[in-house]
């Protein structure tokens, strides 16, 4: 078993309290690590010493080509470790390897696309309406950000936060779930030996009401950046207010995604599978609502379940799963309440519905892929987010029906839509309330473009363009151009 220690500054570093957390692999059970049990003490070390780099020389004299350059060899560790890592997580969170491989290798393109961006953030010169002054705008990192991450996709959705974090000149303490804090551990070594100051990256590990709350509200934190549930987002977000923090927001979905009867049927059907049955259904853009046109209904539900119910399902390790367990017991629980609360609704169970048991199923931390028909939009089914493989049938007649149901929830992090009518694509595109929609295809990322939700589904973007600008605060300069006019900028 393998003990980790934390990263404050450049040291590693037991909880003050000298207490552990157990991280089990969720396929077999067995603890395979232990972290650091950290509290308040230990988040106040860590915020101070974020803040104390954030000011020192060898980190706030860089220009931003160097931060770029110190990125750029963090993403060509990544890839150089990506294997590693992957393996890390996958024992962490019992996603099935061949997909955390392909997340961890798609990090490295996280830091450099971020280490490219680094001296691209320009500001501008305003044609400013007062005589005798010169006025510009200038765009400055915020401080100390505080990294709160999940633990269904704890590599990928950090590097989310930390590369643009840290291309803008700000400096970054991480607070993984303590389900899932090995992989950002091993991330926290490779940032130091890519050669980021002390104090720069620095990662602290317990329980969110023992640390996590403490990193919130330290006084010396200027940006909260979250993922995870939507009453965690809210903790988070009145938190912050009282501090007048900025904060970033991503959190839960229950994502519609809807097929015409114009749509190319087998497509569509591995589409939905891919939305809601990947990674076991426990991403937040999942497409647990499947929304079918009247007409296709039955045919389209048959074809489903011939596929799903052919999936490879078992240890997350084989190459050959494609279906692996719940990442934690709670979860686990969490998703076995909701079947039933389906079934007590009237929803007609169609496939699954059950726990998995058996040897190929390691300790049965597994449910079988669920589905669910004869929902209708108010059940609590298709209303709450369930995070897992459970996923529930809507039948439409219409587009307008569709498009009403697909945004009547309080959520809006993504939606699908399935169809050869462009103009149906693209009119629906416009009217679904969602951060994301797709058009025939589901669960397409990138770090080129801005993700994020609507309503409750968040606040801010994360990706792109859009994610520096959430690390960032723009700066007015006034500079007087006549000697002989100085109060010249409030003349007029």
């Amino acid at each position: 078993m393998k003990r980790y220690q934390m990263m404050i500054g450049a040291s590693w570093r037991d909880a003050a309290s000298g207490a552990w957390i157990q991280t089990p692999d969720p396929f077999s059970g067995q603890v395979w690590a232990e972290v650091p049990r950290g509290n308040a003490e230990d988040a106040g070390l860590a915020v101070t010493a974020a803040h104390q780099a954030f000011h020192s020389p060898e980190w706030a004299s860089l220009t931003a080509t160097q931060r770029g350059a110190l990125l750029r060899k963090l993403g060509d560790l990544v890839e150089r470790d990506a294997d590693r890592l992957a393996q890390v997580e996958h024992r962490s969170n019992g996603k099935n390897i061949t997909e955390v491989s392909g997340q961890a290798k798609n990090v490295a393109q996280w830091f450099y696309y971020y280490a490219g961006l680094a001296d691209k953030i320009q500001g501008a010169v305003v044609p400013i309406n007062k005589p005798g002054v010169f006025n510009y705008v200038r765009y400055e990192p915020l401080g100390v950000v505080v990294a709160i991450t999940p633990w269904n996709s704890p590599l990928a959705l950090t590097a989310w936060k930390m590369a643009p974090a840290l291309a803008c000149g700000n400096t970054i303490v991480i607070k993984p779930s303590e389900f899932t804090s090995p992989p950002l551990l091993e991330l926290a070594a490779l940032a130091l030996e890519a050669g980021f100051p002390a104090g720069v990256v620095n990662v602290v590990t317990g329980y969110g009401n023992e640390i996590g709350e403490a990193l919130i509200n330290h006084p010396l934190t200027a940006k909260i950046a979250f993922t995870g549930g939507e009453a965690g987002g809210r903790l988070v977000a009145e938190a912050a207010a009282r501090g007048f923090k900025k904060v970033t927001l991503e959190l839960g979905g229950k994502s519609a995604n809807i097929v015409f009867a114009d749509a190319e049927i087998d497509q569509a059907v591995r589409g939905a599978v891919a939305g809601i049955f990947g990674a076991a259904g426990q991403t937040c853009m999942a497409g647990s609502r499947l929304l079918l046109e009247r007409s296709i209904h039955d045919v389209f539900v048959r074809r489903l379940v011939e596929l799903v119910g052919s999936a490879r399902i078992g240890n997350p390790s084989d190459p050959q799963t494609q279906i692996g367990p719940i990442a934690t017991r709670p979860q686990f629980e969490k998703i076995l309440r909701y079947i039933e609360i389906a079934k007590s609704e009237g929803a007609t169970c169609v496939l699954g519905g059950y726990p998995l048991s058996g040897a190929e199923y390691g300790q049965g931390q597994f449910i079988a892929p669920t589905i669910f028909t004869g929902v209708h939009n108010r059940m609590r089914i298709a209303q709450e987010e369930v995070f897992g493989p459970v996923l529930a049938v809507i039948p439409f007649d219409t587009v307008d029906e569709a498009l009403q149901m697909a945004n009547d929830t309080q959520y809006g992090l993504a939606a699908a839509v399935w169809t050869q009518d462009l103009h149906k694509a693209i009119h629906c595109s416009e009217r679904l309330e969602a951060g994301t929609v797709w058009v025939n295809n589901y669960r397409a990322t990138s770090f080129t473009t801005p993700f994020g939700g609507y309503k409750h589904s968040g606040i801010g973007r994360e990706g792109g363009l859009d994610g520096v600008h959430e690390y960032l605060q723009a700066k007015s300069v006034w500079i007087t151009t006549r000697p002989d006019r100085p109060n010249a900028f409030v003349l007029g």
